[in-house]
């Protein structure tokens, strides 16, 4: 067709060219669209409008158990309301935060806890700002919300309802629109009951036997006591600590599992637990005896082969081996030797639990042995220094160090050599040999000694502060001595040639090694010496000082430390001692402000000659700040001290110090640093000075 849209149109199309001629379509009549339709043929169903009305429904009668329920739940949501809730207990959390309690709560023994953890945690609380959209606060509610509810059931509050308001709800009492200012969310908590522990099964608990008793005893939760999920978790905890402290080595506590029934209101309790044997310590065996023999580690261990076996034993032995400093890496796996023998019968009360024996394997890695060291320096009053150290940790094993040292400076020289046993024969017991010889120039004395020590001592250590310690020493040196010029002449050196017996003792009853905050320490020195000078006299005599300081915690970022030291030299003249072997004071470690061994008498010219009695005293408050994390403390100080030629300490021509210091405190004790003054300087004293050193000054 060759016009077919003309032929769709009405246009018959033209004939010709071979096409044949096609009739138009015909025309539809005309639609009126307000004519009703025809009826549909078949259709006998009636209208709806026609049918008669559905009969009346009866009701039920209600049933007693649900109406409750229903009354019960009006109730609760009508508590939960806030304009009801504003009558409870508001507790304030932040500048738009606010927690409303019903009066009842008060009586909720873990209500600081629950809000220390909720101001801890809170999403509100942790972006609380004046800027924030209501979308943002309507989303952190939302989660505050979830963390309220999360935070009651740890509490045993299982039917707990949380509501919250945000935007600014209406006062209480006032007029009409009136609103709060200061709060933006409130949350409205309905506790409801706080559910109780129900059945507690402790599981295998009474494989134990005889000890039953004692672990059900300690085991702290109890049936009907409130739920506190977080009792469960240290319940637990309890449970594992007591078995391995009473010699259940190998005893396994699973995780509790608690099944909580809202009908009876109760959780029940599971703590999965396999005590297995009850055992004894057996030997301590190195798996690398070569490095640190098992006998040695023994000897380092503070239980002994047959006593029952204790968690914490292994755990502190552990730890001393790692505090040796040789090793890298240790391990201590206990093992079964002998298993305890089966119940043959129940268990007779008061009787005591048959026991296995076990083993403890220790595996090291040892780490780096060898240590280099050196430090140079310049100090105005000392000149140049230059010291160097090599030292083997391991070279007489166990634990036997050999150090090699020396040192080259404008007023000092020392070569020397240390061999020095940890552990030696028990924990903390050290053995050291010293050898050196060294020649001094200061301002009170120039002096070169050649001497050998030997000293045994008992040690406090940071792992396990003692509160006595004692030392034991023998001492040999020759050394030849003069006391400063005089006028500008040399004055001939003496040869003295001392033996001494050093012995000490210590009382520690602080709280901290380093960095003490309460509590007190006191120390006594007493050194016999016989001392023979060359063409004169041979003399003996005691070197005695008594050392007491005391710290009181003043606040919580406040501590008032006090110290005194008093010292006396009976039994000769002064000219019969060794001017090194006299007493002198001033510098970092005595009275601030002056400058070593500044203070006591002094010879014709001006310098320092010592003395045979000694007196100090040191005053500090230790004031901790919010700087660098609550690290940095500030410290003013004021120090006193005098020497006298006399065997009596006197207050006679007493030296006062005064500064101010800085504490940063660290994971190895705080890093001090003091400026002193002198406060009645003599004629010479410098005006200033500086100590640094690790630890509190006292």
């Amino acid at each position: 067709m060759a016009n077919p849209e003309g032929w769709a149109g009405g246009t018959p199309p033209a004939a010709g060219n071979g096409s044949t001629a096609v009739p138009a379509l015909p025309s539809a009549p005309a639609a009126d669209a307000v004519a009703p339709l025809a009826e549909l043929p078949g259709l006998t169903v009636p209208w709806p409008e026609s049918l008669p009305p559905p009969p009346a429904l009866a009701s039920l009668p209600p049933e007693p158990d649900v109406a409750a329920e229903l009354a019960a739940q009006r109730q609760e949501q009508q508590a939960a309301r806030p304009d009801a809730a504003l009558a409870g207990e508001q507790v304030k959390v932040g500048n738009h935060l606010t927690l409303i309690f019903p009066q009842s709560f008060k009586t909720f023994p873990e209500q600081a806890a629950f809000m220390s953890r909720f101001r801890a945690l809170s999403a509100l609380r942790k972006y609380d700002t004046d800027k924030d959209t209501i979308a943002q606060v309507a989303a952190r509610a939302r989660a505050d919300k979830d963390l309220l509810e999360r935070l009651l059931r740890i509490y045993g509050y299982y039917d707990a309802v949380v509501t919250q308001a945000v935007g600014n709800p209406r006062v209480p009492g006032a007029g009409a629109g009136e609103t709060s200012a200061d709060a933006a969310v409130r949350f409205f908590i309905s506790p409801g009951e706080r559910y109780r522990f129900g059945a507690i099964d402790l599981g295998n608990l009474a494989a134990t036997g005889a000890d039953y008793p004692h672990f059900h005893d300690a085991f702290p939760l109890h049936q009907g006591e409130p739920l506190d999920n977080d009792r469960i978790v240290a319940a637990r905890t309890s449970l594992d600590t007591d078995l391995g402290e009473n010699g259940y080595a190998f005893a396994k506590v699973g995780d509790p599992d608690l099944l909580v029934d809202h009908k009876r209101a109760e959780g029940d309790l599971t703590i999965p637990t396999e005590p297995g044997g009850k055992y004894r310590f057996g030997a301590v065996v190195s798996k690398n005896p070569r490095f640190l023999a098992s006998r040695h580690l023994q000897d380092i261990a503070r239980f002994k082969r047959g006593q029952i076996y204790k968690r914490t034993d292994q755990e502190d032995l552990k730890r001393a081996i790692l505090a040796t400093g040789l090793v890298s890496s240790v391990t201590v796996t206990p093992r079964e030797v002998t298993p305890p023998p089966p119940l043959t019968s129940a268990p007779v009360p008061g009787a005591p639990a048959p026991t296995g024996e076990v083993a403890l394997d220790v595996g090291m890695v040892p780490g780096p042995l060898r240590t280099i060291a050196g430090q140079v320096g310049y100090d105005t009053a000392d000149g140049f220094r230059l010291e160097a150290s090599w030292e083997h940790r391991n070279f007489f094993p166990p634990e036997g160090m050999l150090r090699l040292r020396g040192i080259a400076g404008t007023k000092e020289q020392l070569v020397g050599t240390t061999v020095r046993w940890n552990n030696w024969h028990g924990r903390d017991q050290v053995l050291t040999l010293d050898l050196y010889g060294n020649t001094v120039n200061r301002d009170a004395y120039m002096a070169r000694t050649v001497a050998f020590t030997a000293t045994f001592e008992k040690l406090t250590t940071l792992l396990f502060q003692k509160p006595w310690v004692w030392s034991v020493g023998l001492e040999t040196l020759a050394t030849q001595e003069r006391e400063s010029a005089v006028s500008g002449q040399t004055v001939p050196r003496n040869t003295f040639f001392v033996a001494a017996l050093p012995l000490r003792g210590a009382i520690d009853q602080s709280d901290d090694l380093l960095d003490p905050t309460r509590g007190w320490r006191a120390a006594l020195r007493v050194s016999p010496e016989i001392s023979k000078q060359k063409g004169g006299p041979q003399v003996t005599y005691a070197r005695i000082q008594a050392d007491a300081s005391a710290y009181f915690p003043v606040s919580r970022k406040i501590v008032l430390a006090g110290r005194t030291r008093v010292g006396s030299i009976p039994g000769t003249a002064i000219e019969n001692i060794a001017p090194s072997r006299r007493f002198y004071a001033g510098g970092g470690g005595s009275v601030r402000g002056y400058g070593y061994q500044e203070i006591g008498p002094r010879d014709t010219a001006n310098a320092p000659s010592g003395g045979r009695s000694l007196l100090e005293f040191s005053l500090e408050a230790r004031i901790g700040t919010g700087l660098f994390g609550g690290a940095l403390q500030v410290v003013p100080f004021i120090d006193a001290g005098s020497v006298s030629a006399s065997t009596t300490p006197t207050f006679h021509d007493m030296r006062y110090g005064a500064g101010l210091g800085l504490r940063y405190k660290t994971g190895f004790g705080p890093v001090r640093i003091d400026i002193g003054t002198p406060l009645n300087p003599r004629p010479g004293d410098k005006r200033v000075t500086v100590s640094v050193a690790l630890g509190q000054a006292f």
